[in-house]
């Protein structure tokens, strides 16, 4: 299987970097099927997906006629038989849990096509924890797109030991085809390069504000009065979502056993998530959008 045979693209999750990365590849000429268990998150999709190109045509990043094409080019659907039908490429966004997305892998190892290459976007895991459950170790590695896809257009690529050569080479050129630029890692190691330096900055962040240390808005005061950056670490957290956040926050302090981080997760979910306070997304989060106080012109003045 070369680049050339690459047509189709099915993204298995419709979430915000599931979207972001149907996208990417419809604007890149792939025909391109979100699939998702939830009817209103497709529902939901089209109108996500349109002002996520409008704001990169607002932005300057994107041209209205690539946005029209990539457009309509992604089809959604709830019916994972006819998602996995003539699939050359499976990118998956599901929640972060490696019990989760073996079991979504398990179940379209069964109903698509042999060729198909499967890849997960997952943030903080490494491919083998579920390579196995994939039911085709040797066409399967990690995949990582970074928001947004368009503008941070990095990409992590992750083989785990048993990702045969060909499929590597293969999914390289295929995240050149859609403008990523590349990060090979030579072994798998948790949250690939930027998100283990990431994760670092966030999650001491959230620890100041779960223990009460400062308000969110003077932790974000004090990084971007520092760094000069245009929005703080908790910031940063609203863009990714509150509710991907909790998910990862949740599974590493059970997989830890770590005090301050199943509290930071119990923060958030009690705090915002069962509030519905996701972010961005939602309009709510650390702070309220569309025009959270970070940008406010004297914002980190404190005035």
């Amino acid at each position: 299987m070369e680049l050339k045979d690459v047509k189709k693209v099915l993204v298995v999750g419709a979430g915000t970097m599931g979207q972001q990365i149907a996208f990417q590849c419809a604007a890149h000429d792939y025909s391109v099927t979100i699939y998702d268990i939830a009817a209103e998150s497709l529902e939901k999709a089209p109108q996500r997906l349109k002002e996520y190109a409008d704001s990169l045509i607002v932005g300057g990043h994107l041209e209205p006629q690539v946005a029209d094409l990539a457009l309509s080019k992604i089809t959604t659907t709830t019916n994972a038989a006819e998602a996995a039908a003539d699939a050359d490429l499976l990118s998956e966004s599901v929640p972060e849990d490696p019990a989760i997305k073996g079991k979504v892998f398990k179940q379209f190892n069964k109903i698509c096509p042999p060729r198909t290459i499967f890849t997960t976007n997952a943030s903080m895991l490494i491919p083998s924890l579920i390579a196995k459950a994939t039911g085709r170790p040797k066409r399967f590695l990690a995949l990582h797109f970074h928001q947004p896809a368009w503008v941070g257009n990095v990409a992590d690529i992750m083989p785990h030991p048993g990702t045969s050569s060909e499929v590597v080479s293969l999914v390289r050129d295929f995240a050149k085809s859609i403008n990523q630029i590349l990060m090979v890692l030579n072994k798998e190691s948790y949250g690939y390069i930027f998100n283990a330096m990431y994760s670092g900055l966030t999650s001491a962040a959230m620890s100041l504000a779960a223990n009460g240390v400062a308000s969110i808005e003077d932790i974000d005061r004090s990084w971007m009065g520092i760094m000069k950056m245009p929005l703080g670490p908790l910031g940063m957290l609203d863009v990714v979502g509150l509710d991907t956040v909790w998910s990862i926050t949740k599974y590493w302090g059970d997989a830890l056993s770590d005090s301050q981080t199943l509290k930071n997760a119990f923060y958030l979910r009690h705090e915002y998530v069962d509030n519905g306070w996701l972010g961005v997304k939602s309009g709510r989060g650390f702070y309220t959008y569309p025009d959270p106080a970070y940008q406010g012109p004297t914002f980190v003045e404190g005035t």
